[in-house]
């Protein structure tokens, strides 16, 4: 058995170059997807009629679905087939991104975005995992682990420029039909060029708590989304049964994880002291930053009146900025290590949207978003290195890759319900001072003055939750340089041989 399986994991794979082409493209698509429909996002609200409440879903689909099986898809790449499930990701993604560019109401655009999202969570780990498989040495794994690593910073900012140009020269929809040839480019050059790897051995996928998890999530977002829906509110009867009904089947899914033979999430991985406190300022900071791009898309666009290839411009430095802050800050960790860098960089983030919330419907872009703009990606790049090298901490070696997807996992639920949350306070906001101001709260178009209001008093929360990620880390991430220096060059083959 051990003779069969070592000429596929000992053997480098003379495709392995052109195999990262493809899985370059794989994800600089996934990375694509996740900013370019912010960008089209007006577009796509005015085409379809979709209300202010229910605009988040837009994004909130793909996180929720695309968070929530992460988990879910690692393991079923991992026992399935990596280069199977790979296709399978794509040509899914491609058929899901066909169906929301056509989609003609709402309602079928929301659900075109899930299944973006559930394809993404079984594409995504399957690339991370044929790196690991396809570059048996050392120095050429890490060769492309920094190609996959500046893709995925790159993509933000490629994605929002593609964005604005395909909305403002072709259509909203373009934004989505553009992955349907980069995912059929993939899936042609994948077949003759990436090789399948497996494990082997029994595995059992927890379904249950995979459902149970994201139906969870679902209905908590639903239930916020509820309370910014005229009449509603935050009492009303609707609002609390399915935050309830949300709360009690993630309590469930808890319990369920806790005594399952092969749970989805084992508990230890994150209740270890240091590792949870990088979830926790993971799913804080995320519950922040994923609805300032929604509301400055909103404030660029709808307020200033800028086309969406000025709008996407005006992202380009955030990006910039991250990509720089994050090269510095990995210099930086092993003199310093992550605890300071860490908080530093949250309250810096933290610091940056809370001046974002003094803008004004006249603001200048240089003296009053810039800036703001230019302290958050700064500290986001250093927290992002910080947070990245404490989610691993004295995980075992067999659940290192579970480690790293509940770390994802983190982000994009916690950008989910922060962005639900904010977009409903946003909302509140915004009629309060309508109907302060002698306007009407049911006006079909709200006041310049009013959204930019709204989307102040959203940052000033938002900036609240970065905080506290910056309090979470200080107070739980309690490693410094020399225990990550001993956790980097602990040996693994005690760890192994309990994985075997």
């Amino acid at each position: 058995m051990t003779q069969a399986a070592s000429p596929e994991v000992h053997i480098p794979d003379p495709k392995r170059w052109l195999a990262l082409v493809v899985i370059a493209i794989a994800q600089l698509m996934v990375i694509l997807d996740a900013s370019i429909v912010n960008i089209a996002l007006p577009d796509a609200q005015k085409a379809l009629g979709i209300s202010a409440a229910n605009r988040q879903w837009v994004v909130t689909a793909y996180t929720l679905a695309f968070g929530g099986l992460l988990l879910l898809g690692g393991r079923i790449a991992d026992y399935s087939g990596r280069k199977k499930v790979f296709i399978i990701g794509l040509i899914g993604f491609a058929l899901a991104s066909a169906l929301g560019g056509f989609a003609p109401n709402q309602g079928l655009l929301f659900a075109a975005r899930a299944l973006q999202g559930a394809f993404g969570a079984i594409l995504a780990p399957a690339a991370l995992s044929l790196i690991s498989v396809t570059f048996v040495d050392s120095k050429e794994r890490a060769k492309a682990f920094a190609v996959y690593g500046a893709l995925s910073g790159a993509g933000a900012a490629i994605g929002l420029i593609a964005g604005g140009l395909l909305t403002q020269y072709a259509s909203w929809r373009w934004c989505l039909f553009v992955n349907i040839p980069m995912a059929l480019i993939a899936v042609v050059l994948a077949i003759p060029n990436v090789r399948e790897s497996k494990l082997h051995g029994k595995t059992k996928y927890d379904v249950p708590g995979a459902l149970l998890s994201t139906l969870g999530f679902v209905s908590l977002v639903y239930g916020i989304t509820e309370a910014a829906s005229p009449g509603a509110g935050w009492g009303s009867s609707k609002t609390i049964a399915f935050i309830a009904t949300g709360v009690a089947l993630l309590v469930i899914f808890v319990a369920y994880e806790s005594k399952a033979s092969h749970p989805l999430l084992p508990l230890g991985v994150i209740l270890a002291r240091v590792r949870g406190g990088a979830f926790l300022s993971q799913f804080f900071l995320a519950s922040g930053l994923f609805g300032m791009f929604l509301f400055m898309t909103f404030y660029f666009q709808n307020v200033h009146g800028y086309s969406p290839v000025h709008a996407g411009l005006c992202f380009l430095p955030f990006s910039l900025g991250v990509m720089t802050s994050a090269g510095a800050a990995s210099q930086l960790l092993p003199k310093f290590g992550p605890r300071p860098i860490g908080a530093f960089g949250m309250t810096m983030a933290s610091s940056g949207l809370l001046y974002l919330s003094f803008i004004a419907p006249g603001s200048s872009y240089v003296t009053s978003v810039l800036p703001a703009l230019l302290l958050m990606s700064l500290g986001l790049g250093m927290t992002f290195v910080a947070i990245s090298s404490t989610a691993l901490f004295n995980v075992p070696f067999h659940e290192s890759g579970i480690a790293s997807a509940v770390l994802n996992t983190a982000q994009q639920i916690g950008g989910s319900l922060g962005t639900a949350i904010f977009n409903t306070i946003a909302i509140s906001a915004t009629a309060t001072f309508a109907l302060s101001h002698g306007s009407s709260s049911g006006a079909p178009i709200p006041s310049p003055d009013a959204l930019t209001h709204g989307f102040c008093v959203a940052f000033r929360w938002g900036a609240g939750s970065m905080l506290l990620a910056a309090i979470i880390f200080i107070c739980m991430v309690n490693v410094d340089r020399h225990h990550l220096a001993q956790h980097d060059d602990v040996a693994e083959p005690d760890d192994a041989s309990v994985s075997a």
